[in-house]
């Protein structure tokens, strides 16, 4: 006698079903990349915000849709987070980059202004976050000051100058040249302040320059103005911070750095005092940012 045997098919896994994107899903996450457009809102200050950004942090699908809409609008998402909120820089092709011309005509500058408005910019993020550990170090509060850029700016010009001096480089190029070595010459040739019949400063006066770039990255929530002392003193903010180690590796920015006047190497200081002062023309309460 045989004994039967049933053969049963072996039990076949599950696949998990991946919920489908709903059309309020998809609002939502428009509506967080919304938010991060608005860099002067901090998250604590708005409960919906708050609320995308939890789900952005405990609901993965979540997150890639709304760093898939992010993507599509030409940004990139530089950090989700409690403190600097839905982070976000607009790429080179991106509707919302705001290019150093266009920066620049908002400003009335000329072509030869160019320059300086990005050495402006250029200046103030390496006085804000002067040394390695302190743009890694999210707690970290940069300090500026407009009078304190610009010193600091005069005071690169004179490095440079040096520098094309001994390497018997011509001293006086057309003012269109590109690079820091252009630039440092209309700068060093340019009024520090100026002022208009009513005490204002010049918008063309290398303060004036700051003041605007200052200004503008206020507006953008990467600064925060703390007083009127030195021309205008301002704070970082998380944003500002972000945004900086984004553009940490731009040739531009690591020429500046290269000076010697904020080294990146060891961090003993931030700014180096030159060896002779005595013809160097600084502004008055610059206060400049020594560390030790």
């Amino acid at each position: 006698m045989t004994e039967h045997v049933e053969w049963s098919e072996p039990e076949v896994a599950a696949t998990p079903v991946t919920p489908a994107v709903t059309p309020a899903d998809a609002a939502d996450a428009a509506r967080l990349v919304a938010f991060g457009l608005q860099p002067k809102l901090p998250p604590a200050r708005d409960q919906e915000y708050a609320e995308l950004l939890r789900r952005y942090r405990e609901d993965p699908p979540f997150a890639r849709l709304a760093d898939a809409v992010a993507t599509g609008l030409g940004l990139v998402v530089l950090e989700v987070s409690p403190r600097a909120g839905m982070a976000v820089t607009a790429a080179e092709d991106s509707v919302f980059a705001v290019r150093m011309g266009d920066y620049a005509r908002r400003t009335a500058a000329d072509s030869g202004d160019r320059f300086l408005h990005g050495l402006a910019h250029l200046a103030v993020a390496a006085m804000a976050f002067p040394r390695p550990e302190d743009l890694a170090d999210d707690g970290y509060i940069g300090r500026v000051s407009v009078n304190g850029v610009d010193a600091f700016v005069r005071q690169a010009c004179r490095r440079l100058e040096e520098r094309a001096e001994e390497q018997g480089e011509n001293t006086d190029p057309a003012t269109d040249a590109p690079g820091l070595e252009a630039a440092w010459r209309i700068w060093a040739r340019r009024s520090a302040a100026g002022a208009t019949k009513d005490a204002r400063r010049l918008a063309g006066s290398t303060t004036g320059i700051v003041g605007k770039a200052v200004v503008f990255l206020t507006d953008s929530g990467f600064l925060q103005r703390t007083g009127d002392d030195s021309g205008g003193t301002y704070r970082t903010t998380a944003r500002y911070q972000l945004q900086v180690r984004d553009m940490a590796g731009s040739a531009a920015l690591a020429e500046l750095l290269e000076l010697g006047i904020v080294p990146v190497t060891d961090g003993t200081a931030s700014l180096l005092p030159p060896e002779d002062t005595d013809d160097l023309e600084l502004v008055a309460d610059a206060g400049l940012p020594f560390h030790s």
